[in-house]
């Protein structure tokens, strides 16, 4: 039964297609028949909360532009899971900070070129990983504003509601150091908040990844940051969104995906650059191109893919 005791709401087969099919074609999110029981019973909750009673009348608000854009933020919200914490996956943030942001400034030194180097944070749900980024900065002795900036997206307004709050539950630092609480953030009524100092250099943009209108607006980046966000991707989807990615990179610009992921028959565009601490993407620059045997292995199977050959 749904709370307030109205009768319990089944999907149809054609009801959970066009959810799915809607779904993806706004934002990516890819939803197989595996999933149906988590979107069911998750979208019949929303469908109660705006006082609707059909999955039908609920696909038809989310269809309407004029109405449906707000609500579809609350879908989005509902079907993601957005656990994250601070210093996730440290050892790449490490190298992000000892290896690859010393790299790009000595490249920039050498260029002549003065400007911060910019990181952007793609799919950053309550804000930890660019807040992480900027403490880490600072613990580094990097001059915040001056010699990179940050900015920060995320598809759901919810989610930047709460980066730009700032407030954060004990879950968010099991990985955090008490020198760094103690530093960095403010307790006040049984919450944890995060300083002003810090807050202050982060830029957030609501923006989803497959806008490109929108993206467009952004500058040229000299790192991204994408960690466990295309695992929620078709293939088509991810191979989409890695291209809008090295568009947005300038030559030589990083790319860090999560652990778990991988440009393996998705994209050839990028070579696997090993670091002390982790391997990462890195979009060439012309004239320093290098085959190794990721990117000889990545080069084959996309050709098979895009002739209808590869096997997944």
């Amino acid at each position: 039964m749904l709370q307030g005791g109205t009768a319990e709401l089944r999907m149809t087969d054609s009801e959970f297609r066009m959810f799915c099919e809607l779904i993806k074609s706004r934002c990516g999110l890819h939803f197989d028949e595996d999933s149906r029981f988590i979107v069911e019973k998750r979208l019949a909750r929303r469908v109660e909360e705006c006082g609707l009673g059909s999955f039908a009348s609920y696909h038809l608000l989310l269809r309407d532009h004029s109405a449906g854009d707000e609500e579809f933020s609350n879908v989005v919200d509902t079907l993601t899971t957005n656990e994250t914490y601070f210093f996730r996956e440290y050892g790449q943030l490490r190298a992000l900070m000892d290896e690859i942001v010393p790299d790009l400034r000595e490249r920039r030194r050498a260029q002549g070129i003065e400007t911060p180097i910019s990181i952007w944070s793609a799919g950053c749900a309550s804000g930890e990983e660019p807040y992480t980024l900027v403490m880490m900065a600072k613990e580094a002795g990097l001059d915040v504003g001056k010699d990179l900036r940050i900015y920060a997206s995320d598809i759901s307004k919810g989610m930047l509601q709460r980066c730009r709050r700032g407030l954060y539950r004990d879950a968010s630092f099991r990985e955090t150091n008490a020198h760094i609480r103690d530093r960095y953030f403010i307790k006040k009524d049984g919450q944890t908040r995060i300083c002003d100092d810090v807050k202050m250099h982060v830029d957030f943009v609501q923006l989803n990844l497959l806008d490109r209108d929108k993206i467009a607006l952004l500058g040229s980046m000299d790192v991204i940051l994408c960690r466990n966000v295309i695992i929620y991707f078709d293939l088509a989807t991810k191979q989409r969104v890695i291209e809008t990615f090295h568009d947005k990179l300038k030559p030589g610009g990083y790319l860090l995906l999560g652990h778990s992921e991988s440009l393996i028959n998705i994209s050839s565009a990028f070579e696997l650059k090993h670091l002390t601490r982790d391997l990462v993407y890195r979009r060439p620059v012309p004239g320093e191109e290098r085959e190794d045997p990721w990117h000889a292995i990545a080069g084959r199977t996309a050709a098979e893919i895009s002739r209808g050959e590869g096997r997944g």
